[in-house]
């Protein structure tokens, strides 16, 4: 009898399909005992052509996940409570009959039991923090700052919403942020819910303070340890600078209103934010940058000293920088160690980013858990959750035990969860690799190579650049929804993520060295990695494409501008910048002459010496040009005119809009289109393509 042997089904490679099949974990939230972490999962729908998120409940001791909510359409942003008896949220559900028309607070017991609405308010809920006592939130909300009392914002709000015009009329600098104008008349106020009663106090009613306009969050205050105080962020300019320098002021909750609120730092030199008090309630840590030293200086960790000899009869509170010799950039939230010896932050490095515990004392900073890409974090009682994704996995949840210094104690990292790996066992990921090669300037310059699964070096494969945007970021090894690696390399190619010279975690100076030149260096190393590149065997010279997305798309249409044709087979430009007068109607105008260096009516030569759209005699290489309506970062006016352009010179082009995005496309079935015109786009200047089709 012939034995029939079984073979081995072939591993599946990562289709775009399966990307929006996983799950999207959220910032985790630890109990107070260290025993359970809550966060937000995601999961997409193409066919419903939508993200629903509910909150899950993780042991650290390990064990299966429990579904926490059920109910809510986008419940996020949870928080246990100080005594871990409730876990609260903001979403936008129905309770009682009643529909929320605007995101509210709610609090549900992490035993299980119905979610419940803390309270009303009128104007919504953006984000929140438990006061110590866990008696209280307080809360950001758009308030109309001249309005006092909830009754008459609610008025305000129903009269707003039944207005039969849609005019927005302003005078400020600030108002639109990345896809939506900011509420008109409207300001971010910081309020106080007492859960007992549901009663709201509004602690900037009656004054002109109002937090940050763009993204309010509640990395912008803090409470003190013993609940009477809070320090905030603030606009001293009130967002009549279109590159505001925020400033800190502090609320005493028990003093009479008149002299409620008082300046704490202020310093016009300098930008402030992220405030934290220490266990103790005698130091506030914050964030500052040096603005007036140079737009590109980074936030440097710093001190201001609380006790009251030292800010009696004081207008500003005497401060201190602590991080000034690290050459690094600490990053929002900042947290301390249980005996306030140390704060522990984020911070990027060399195309990674860890978490991190900077010594008070000795000004020395030593990494706590490494990335990938850490994307939040949380500590209690000596556990410290993380998440973290790398280039060949999605987020993932973890916790490790740390001391009462913020100090990790032993190397061992557990992951509490398996939210995804049924779902990609099977599926084949090539490998990722960190490699360096010579730059602008001599520079080493760092690239990250994602490779196709089953990758041999005695194959030619086709070569794909995705450039970062930003500039002033530096993606690394990180599991990119929007763009992501393994899906690109799914398709044969070997993908490559540039740091160029202007990305951030390299220190200040790479970081500056493309100020008031852009294009310059970014293109030299772009192009020194091609040649680099091309000299592997196991590149095809002949199937060589670069892609890019904002300030990538910028580089793409530069590179269209000012590198032979014939050397890259086609170009991508996703919201890509394209002539910087025109970029004046962004929400980041005020940033541009501190880059370009220069207004355009001021120094229009320098300016359009920077710009790919004065070089467009020179483009001649094929593009597909993708913009949303809704971006108001790098305005859609930008692609079409490059697309335009392109088909007024009689250069192939396509262009792909969407009347419903914003600078990133996010709705599922217009993320599905966008990954398959890009395949399509590649394929069609691809000889190797159109010799299989061909045959």
């Amino acid at each position: 009898m012939t034995q029939i042997s079984k073979t081995k089904p072939l591993p599946s490679k990562l289709s775009v399909e399966l990307l929006w099949q996983l799950q999207r974990l959220g910032a985790p939230s630890i109990s107070p005992d260290g025993a359970q972490v809550v966060c937000a999962v995601a999961q997409p729908s193409v066919k419903e052509n939508t993200i629903q998120s509910a909150l899950w409940l993780l042991s650290t001791l390990g064990g299966q996940p429990r579904q926490l909510t059920q109910c809510g359409d986008k419940d996020g942003r949870p928080q246990f409570s100080p005594n871990g008896d409730w876990v609260a949220f903001v979403a936008k559900r129905e309770q009682n009959g009643k529909k929320d028309e605007e995101p509210q607070l709610y609090l549900i017991p992490p035993d299980g039991g119905e979610a419940k609405r803390a309270g009303e308010v009128a104007t919504g809920v953006v984000d929140f923090k438990w006061f110590p006592d866990g008696q209280r939130i307080a809360f950001i909300t758009w308030a109309w700052p001249q309005l006092k009392g909830p009754q008459a914002q609610a008025d305000k709000l129903k009269e707003t919403k039944a207005r039969k015009d849609t005019a927005f009329a302003t005078e400020d600098a600030v108002y639109r942020h990345w896809d939506h104008n900011l509420p008109m008349e409207r300001v971010p106020h910081l309020c106080v819910m007492e859960l007992a009663s549901g009663r709201v106090i509004d602690l900037f009613e009656g004054t002109d303070y109002e937090l940050p306009r763009r993204e309010p969050s509640a990395n912008e205050f803090d409470i003190s340890p013993d609940g009477k105080k809070i320090t905030f962020v603030h606009d001293p300019d009130r967002a009549q600078n279109a590159a505001p320098r925020m400033a800190l002021a502090e609320i005493d909750l028990k003093a009479s209103k008149a002299h409620a609120i008082k300046d704490l730092v202020r310093d016009k030199a300098w930008d402030l934010s992220g405030p934290a008090y220490s266990p103790t309630g005698d130091q506030l840590a914050f964030l500052a940058s040096h603005q007036a030293l140079k737009h590109t200086q980074p936030n440097h960790l710093a001190l201001v000293d609380l006790k009251p000899s030292t800010t009696a009869a004081k207008k500003s509170a005497a401060w201190k920088t602590i991080s000034a010799q690290w050459d690094r950039e600490p990053q929002m939230p900042l947290k301390w160690s249980e005996d306030g010896t140390a704060l522990l932050c984020k911070a990027e490095d060399r195309g990674r980013q860890h978490v991190w515990r900077f010594d008070v004392a000795t000004c020395q900073p030593s990494v706590v858990s490494e990335g990938g890409t850490v994307h939040a974090f949380d500590e209690a009682a000596g556990h410290l959750v993380t998440l973290i994704d790398r280039a060949i996995h999605p987020g993932r949840i973890h916790v490790a035990k740390v001391n009462e210094a913020g100090q990790a104690v032993s190397a061992d990292v557990k992951r509490i969860e398996q939210f995804n790996d049924d779902l990609l066992k099977g599926i084949a990921l090539g490998s990722t690799e960190e490699h360096w090669f010579k730059g602008a300037q001599g520079d080493d310059v760092q690239v990250w190579l994602h490779f196709p699964a089953g990758f041999k070096k005695d194959k030619k494969h086709p070569l794909l650049h995705t450039i970062h945007g930003g500039p002033h970021t530096g993606p690394g090894d990180v599991w990119h929804w929007r763009w992501n690696y393994h899906v690109f390399a799914a398709q044969g190619y070997v993908v490559a993520n540039v740091n160029y010279h202007g990305s951030s975690g390299f220190g200040l100076k790479f970081l500056d060295a493309i100020t008031h030149r852009w294009g310059e260096l970014e293109l030299q190393d772009m192009e020194a990695c091609t040649d680099w590149l091309r000299k592997k065997t196991w590149i095809d010279k002949g199937r060589v494409f670069a892609t890019g997305g904002s300030y990538g798309g910028y580089m793409v249409a530069w590179m269209n501008a000012h590198v032979k044709p014939g050397r890259y087979q086609a170009y991508v430009c996703h919201a890509g910048c394209y002539d910087w007068v025109g970029m004046f109607s962004d929400d980041a105008y005020g940033w541009h002459a501190q880059e370009l260096g220069g207004w355009y009516w001021n120094d229009i030569t320098k300016v359009h010496s920077q710009s790919p759209h004065a070089y467009a005699a020179t483009m001649k290489t094929p593009t597909l040009v993708i913009h949303g309506a809704k971006d108001y970062r790098v305005p859609d006016a930008q692609g079409l005119a490059y697309y335009n352009t392109l088909k007024a010179k009689g250069v192939d082009a396509r262009l792909l809009w969407y009347p419903d995005e914003n600078h990133w496309i996010l709705k599922p079935a217009n993320n599905v289109i966008w990954y398959h015109e890009f395949f399509d786009w590649l394929k069609r200047y691809d000889p190797a393509y159109k010799q299989k089709k061909s045959t």
